[in-house]
């Protein structure tokens, strides 16, 4: 098992899998790879930049932003499979979206995957967003695998 597989991991073994960084990446510890799944969790915190303007007063975590921490989750579980490291999951399309419940700061926002095509240049994944027990959000996502140049 290599350091990177090692659970939980951390937000710096994420940053040696995914090249984003703050404040755009959505990760902060997975929790969870078992074949092709893979559960990861996003701590929501007032601190977070776009709360300043969605919404003033009442803060919610844009639907956007869940669907980006999705895709980042699905990315981590393609990238780790044999013959992927060091290529770069890009986000191509988002199918079935649907937004159930707004994320507020203070939320540990679950992110479950589930790959359900993992070929050497196209993934695809179902993938569902909850706090505590209730399902916040949910998609089916498509990504490309490219190498990094």
């Amino acid at each position: 098992m290599s350091d990177l597989t090692i659970l939980p991991m951390d937000s710096e073994k994420i940053m040696q899998i995914l090249p984003h960084r703050y404040p755009f990446l959505m990760v902060d510890r997975v929790t969870r790879i078992e074949g092709n799944e893979i559960t990861a969790e996003k701590n929501v915190t007032i601190n977070e930049p776009f709360f300043q303007g969605h919404f003033p007063g009442h803060p919610v975590m844009p639907g956007v932003l869940q669907l980006e921490a999705m895709a980042q989750v699905a990315g981590i579980l393609m990238l780790k499979k044999a013959g992927n490291a060091g290529k770069i999951a890009y986000f191509m399309a988002a199918d079935k979206v649907k937004w159930r419940k707004p994320v507020q700061p203070g939320d540990v926002l679950q992110i479950d995957i589930e790959l359900i095509k993992a070929g050497t240049k196209i993934g695809k994944a179902k993938a569902k967003c909850t706090v505590g027990q209730q399902m916040v959000s949910e998609a089916e996502i498509t990504f490309a695998l490219v190498d990094q140049n």
